[in-house]
This record gives structure tokens, C-alpha cells and sequence, in this order.
């Protein structure tokens, strides 16, 4: 059964959760639209969810309105309490094995050039749900041929077996999201480790050179700008190829509270040092979320990445 998903979650150092006033830089619209209707209305009849409503995305009116989405599969129900997210956590029900076959239904409905995926954690299981994402990767090809497949998955408590089983799909894009600097990840997201998502991102080019890996970092979260820099230079070791840094929105009070928010032109210093460092794409800005730009991103940058490995 699903908990209430904000209890327990605030820092207990921290006791005001009030939410500060968003500067005239913050700006979310509501989601509207012939578009978005229709999208909202595909989701439904399929019975399938996506990260863009659970997690309150201030992208979705945008990405809904082109005809995109970030679907979540393993269910709605998460098994881990990060303080960030709005997603439920509890104990989830079992694994929906037709779940691959409906979302790669609806990535054909909607004619899609590029789909992300991404999922809950399922820490319950060994596997953490990774023949999910391998499934719906394959089906999307069968269904959608020429529709590239992004999958943002978990940890998975750092295990390359259950990394195996994603990879031989052969994704075009890998994400793991890192979300903060290591000082702040036993208030931030407890139950995750720095280690598991180095594990993940470096195992992820060693199986499949040719696969792009993603990452992200929110900011405002109480972090300093010298430590998300230092993230990023742990990225670039891990030889991660796209980054995305967003500024952190807290869903309601009882979530982590906004410790700062970060100005325009700070967001644009964080992308200019990214390419300094050799990220071969940097998205960075208030309202960046990780599919944020997803499919220019892989139109982009695939060709390029083949041919390099080609070189080699």
C-alpha cells in the first residue's frame, strides 16, 4: 500500500519548509492545449503513467503541446523517500509485465522520433525492474522503427548485472541522474548512494562505448557552486557525455525547502565551465529537467558519437 508521499522527508535541521517567493525568472505555465489533451487523454485509456504529472514537471504544458513525454514505468509507487520528489513511496504492487507493451503502443500512437523512459525504484527486487526497460526498448524498435529510445534509470544499488540487462537493449541514451553533490545525499535522497550512481555511469560506457550517458543536478538545494562544479568534473571522469542542471521547485511544505535560487546568468556559468570540461552537451538553466530538449539532444549528438568510435 502507498504512504503519504512527503512524510518523513524534511531534514530535521531544517524547520522552515515555507516556500520562498520565485523570482520573475520563474515561470511555469499551465498545461494547455489540443496537444495536451490528447496526450492526457492516450496516457489514460492505456492506463500508463509519466514522470512529467507525477513528479509536477514545469515543462509538461511545453513538452505536452509538441507531442511529447517521459513515461514512467514499474508503476506509480516508489521504494525510496528522496525529499525532492513528489512521486508516492511505499510498497509497490507487482510488476506489470504488459506495462512495455502499452507505452510502446502509445510511442507509435504519437509517432514519436524520440521516447524517454524512466521508472520508480523497485528496491524490493534484485533486479530493481530492469527487464522492463529491456522490453520496452526492443518493443519500441519493433513498433516505432527510427524512434530512438532515452532510458533514465535508477541506481540499482550500483549492480551491473541489472545495468547488463538495460544495456543489451541498446539504448541511444543512458541516464542516471546524480540530483545533488555528496554532502547533501543523506537529506536529499537517503537511500541512494554517490558510489551506485558512479557505478552505474561508468559501467554504462564500458558495456556499450557507443551509448551516450546522461546526467543531472538539481541546484538550490543547500549546495555550493564549488561543489556542483566538482560533480561535474566527476562526471566528465566517468566520461558522461550530456549534462542537465535545473534549478530545484519544491512540490509543497513538507518537501525539502528551496535553500537559494540560482540567477539566470549563474546558469549560464555552469554551462559555459560543462563545455570547458568537454561535456559534449550541456543543457542549464531554471526550468531544465532532465528529457528537457531530450530528442535534439540524440539528433544531435549519435552521428557524431559513432563516428568518433569508429576512429578509434
Amino acid at each position: 500500500m502507498a504512504t503519504n508521499p512527503t512524510r518523513d522527508r524534511i531534514n530535521p535541521e531544517v524547520m522552515d519548509t515555507t516556500p520562498m517567493r520565485r523570482p520573475s525568472w520563474i515561470k511555469v505555465r499551465a498545461p494547455s492545449g489540443e496537444n495536451y489533451e490528447n496526450l492526457q487523454h492516450l496516457m489514460r485509456s492505456k492506463s500508463l503513467h509519466t514522470v512529467c504529472e507525477e513528479a509536477g514537471c514545469p515543462n509538461m504544458g511545453e513538452c505536452w503541446g509538441s507531442g511529447t513525454a517521459t513515461f514512467l514505468m514499474l508503476g506509480d509507487v516508489c521504494t525510496r523517500t528522496c525529499g525532492f520528489c513528489d512521486v508516492k513511496h511505499g510498497r509497490p504492487d507487482l510488476l506489470d509485465w504488459a506495462e512495455p507493451e502499452r507505452v510502446a503502443q502509445a510511442v507509435r500512437k504519437m509517432s514519436l522520433r524520440h521516447a524517454v523512459i524512466t521508472s520508480v525504484n523497485r528496491d524490493e527486487r534484485r533486479d530493481g525492474g530492469a527487464p522492463i526497460f529491456a522490453m520496452v526498448i526492443r518493443r519500441i524498435r519493433e513498433l516505432q522503427p527510427g524512434c530512438s529510445v532515452e532510458v533514465l534509470i535508477p541506481d540499482f544499488k550500483g549492480s551491473i548485472e541489472a545495468l547488463q540487462i538495460v544495456m543489451s537493449a541498446r539504448p541511444e541514451i543512458l541516464n542516471h541522474n546524480v540530483e545533488t553533490v555528496p554532502r547533501l545525499f543523506k537529506s536529499v535522497q537517503p537511500q541512494d548512494r554517490y558510489e551506485w550512481s558512479q557505478a552505474i555511469l561508468t559501467n554504462a560506457r564500458k558495456l556499450d562505448s557507443e551509448v551516450l550517458t546522461k546526467s543531472g543536478i538539481m541546484v538550490g538545494l543547500g549546495e555550493t557552486f564549488e561543489e556542483v562544479k566538482e560533480v561535474m568534473r566527476d562526471l566528465r571522469e566517468w566520461e558522461v557525455d550530456i549534462l542537465t542542471i535545473g534549478q530545484y521547485l519544491q512540490p509543497s511544505r513538507k518537501h525539502l525547502p528551496i535553500r537559494r535560487y540560482y540567477e539566470p546568468q549563474e546558469f549560464e556559468d555552469l554551462k559555459a565551465y560543462g563545455m570547458e570540461l568537454g561535456f559534449k552537451w550541456v543543457e542549464s538553466a531554471p526550468l531544465v529537467r532532465s528529457s528537457y530538449h531530450a530528442g535534439e539532444q540524440v539528433r544531435a549528438l549519435s552521428a557524431i558519437h559513432r563516428k568518433l568510435n569508429e576512429g578509434k
